[in-house]
């Protein structure tokens, strides 16, 4: 049997090659942190590499993920689907081994990572995800959710703001089956990092509620192992292992340096690395020995087979709560929901209430809530604000982890990147709630929710300069343009009501993507409907108040600007004009329908166009086209109430009017 060492020494050999070979790529972290994934997935980690999507697997996040080769090389070693041919093509296009990890490219890879610090807040709501989960389903004598989750994380990370945000929540709610280990090499890619970051780390995990276990060696595997035992040992905080070790070890001449951070060791750096680790094999070389001693797929394979005997006397006990855990682990949608949503919206519909889209989408989630109970909300410290609290909404405590709903504190991306992990960890449709113009604070996890593909839904109220008196620096102006921008994110600005209910069916019954609603502070009008127009929200954008024969112009509009459209369009059809409205709650959803429903909607012929929305206009110019108009705010807000800003900015029924007499 080769000695824990060499089992290390095999990941070392791995990530140099396949660095090497690529001339990309970063050596450092998992020739460093080598000994210690060694401990945790031959002793330690519960998976099954046969079944990489087993829902009770422990989890285990990179998150300091520019060290790929480092977990790329525990699933080729330990079973998964990932040949050396894969490894050989680490960083080239279309391979199995991208430069970071990237859910849904690599089997046993739980979650994206590389921008620093996401992957611990991404293991932070996994790990919220299996307190709840736990807490809903377990019952006395049948413990089905039983899992941990693992980080490893960096200096790096640490640095990032959002591990401040993520860990102290982490603390606040006791969440004690999420374990870090903290690489401290004390090198970043400028060097010796005592010159920019002099935290004293198990200090501040300590202050956050968790237990530390301080100054591991990182290349003593019986020291290690002494370490994840102590910190399984402590169910009710998180722990933080802080572990010392040598950034690329075993080369050398540039081990402890920057220089091995994020660079290609080079071929006699290579040598002299094999001569030192007594590595008598060549690149790529791995013997039938190591691999034995890596081989997880037999323990994996009796580890499930052992829990599937545990739900099979669960289903037995409750088989209600058994069929609702198998479909909610598989993200289907009870099956009810969608007629009573649609049913929710015709009688929104009917009932013809003018409110605020914020206050609309509380009906939502009373409408859609008692029907999921999926459904994991919560707020950073806005709930009153966003309305994203309903009627049955129970918080989730470090006591009690029965709960739906979330108090995620003044933590934008903190809970954004939780909400990922949530989404990514199953069982759960995550939403969570903030101001438009915060939606920069939590930006890059909602783009890393896109770039993944995973059902998240952003409740973003208070969308417009109508916001008022809080001013410029509360009024989003660019954010609607900006989150535009992001691919694979539905952006839906309704403008009523019914728009609202519909805009939440999309974004729940969404599996490829997230969603993120603007929602309005102030009241909006309701817009009669037929059954037809009803159902072609869903399309984007249709047609809302139409003319009879031609339309000689078309006016386009979202959100809180749909009624100055349908106001002049009315004024204008006294003067005799042919003027249809068309109501565009989700731009990029709209410009995704097939070209015959598009130019339905928007005829090519009609060149006079304007369009009214409450912010920046560039995202409108691709619906009026070069000769059309766009009335929108340009600059920055101004403070006062609501309705003199929309004066000052000239976003009024009169301008949408004036517009489009000198279209006409």
């Amino acid at each position: 049997m080769p000695s824990r060492r060499e089992l290390a020494n095999a990941i070392r050999a791995l990530a140099m090659d396949a660095v090497q070979r690529a001339n990309s790529g970063h050596p450092g972290a998992p020739m460093g942190m080598a000994d210690i994934a060694e401990v945790l997935w031959n002793d330690f980690l519960r998976h099954n590499p046969g079944n990489p999507h087993w829902v009770n697997r422990d989890r285990f996040v990179l998150s300091n993920g520019h060290g790929s080769m480092l977990q790329y090389a525990l699933l080729h070693l330990s079973g998964y689907d990932l040949s050396l041919e894969d490894l050989k093509s680490f960083r080239q296009l279309n391979s199995r081994t991208p430069g970071h990890p990237e859910v849904g490219y690599t089997p046993g890879v739980e979650t994206t990572t590389g921008p620093l610090g996401q992957g611990l807040a991404n293991a932070v709501g996994m790990a919220l995800a299996e307190k709840v989960l736990a807490a809903q389903f377990n019952r006395p004598g049948h413990t089905i959710v039983d899992h941990h989750t693992y980080v490893f994380l960096g200096d790096g990370c640490l640095m990032e703001g959002v591990s401040h945000e993520s860990c102290s929540l982490a603390g606040t709610l006791g969440l004690g089956k999420l374990i870090g280990v903290y690489d401290d090499n004390g090198i970043s890619i400028d060097g010796k990092v005592e010159g920019w970051f002099t935290d004293d780390t198990p200090t501040r995990f300590e202050a956050y509620g968790w237990h530390v276990v301080r100054d591991v060696d990182g290349h003593d595997a019986e020291a290690v192992r002494r370490a994840f035992e102590e910190a399984r040992s402590v169910t009710d905080r998180p722990s933080l292992i802080c572990a010392k070790t040598v950034i690329g070890f075993g080369a050398p001449n540039v081990c402890g340096t920057h220089g091995v951070h994020g660079a290609p060791l080079g071929d006699d750096e290579i040598q002299a690395t094999r001569e030192f680790l007594g590595w008598e094999y060549g690149p790529f070389e791995v013997p039938d020995t190591v691999y034995a001693g890596w081989d997880a797929r037999s323990e994996g394979e009796r580890a499930e087979a052992q829990w599937r005997e545990t739900f099979a006397a669960y289903e037995a006990a409750h088989p209600e709560l058994a069929r609702d855990f198998r479909r909610r682990m598989a993200g289907e949608l009870p099956e009810r929901l969608a007629g009573h949503l649609e049913a929710a919206i015709a009688q929104a519909q009917e009932a013809g209430d003018s409110m605020a889209t914020r206050k609309a989408s509380q009906a939502a989630l009373n409408a859609v809530g008692p029907y999921m109970p999926e459904l994991l909300g919560g707020s950073a410290d806005l709930t009153g604000s966003n309305n994203t609290w309903w009627a049955d909404c129970t918080p989730v405590t470090a006591a009690d982890g029965d709960g739906n709903y979330v108090f995620y504190g003044v933590r934008e991306f903190g809970m954004a990147a939780a909400m990922n992990g949530i989404a990514l960890h199953g069982g759960f449709v995550p939403y969570g709630g903030t101001f438009l113009v915060f939606s920069d604070y939590a930006r890059n996890a909602v783009r890393m929710a896109a770039l993944m593909k995973q059902r998240n839904v952003f409740v973003f109220t208070h969308d417009s300069i109508g916001l008022g008196e809080d001013g410029p620096t509360h009024q989003p102006v660019e954010h609607l343009a900006s989150l535009r921008l992001i691919p694979n994110l539905a952006v839906w600005r309704p403008c009523d009501v019914p728009e609202t209910m519909a805009a939440w069916q999309a974004a729940l019954e969404r599996t490829d993507g997230p969603s993120a609603l603007a929602l309005s502070r102030q009241k909006t009008a309701h817009q009669p409907r037929d059954a037809g127009q009803l159902a072609d929200i869903r399309r984007g954008g249709y047609v809302l108040r139409d003319c009879a024969g031609t339309p000689e112009a078309i006016l386009v509009a979202s959100g809180s600007e749909v009624e100055l459209a349908t106001a002049a369009a009315a004024r204008l059809a006294e003067e005799g004009r042919r003027v249809r409205v068309v109501s565009m709650p989700c731009m990029d959803l709209f410009l995704a329908q097939p070209a015959d429903y598009r130019e339905t909607v928007l005829p090519p012929a009609v060149t006079a166009r304007v369009a009214v929305e409450a912010g920046l206009p560039d995202p409108w110019w691709r619906l009026v086209g070069a000769t059309g108009r766009v009335i929108g705010v340009d600059n920055f807000g101004e403070s006062a109430p609501g309705g003199a800003v929309y004066e000052h900015f000239g976003i009024t029924a009169d301008a949408v009017l004036e517009a489009t007499r000198a279209q006409l």
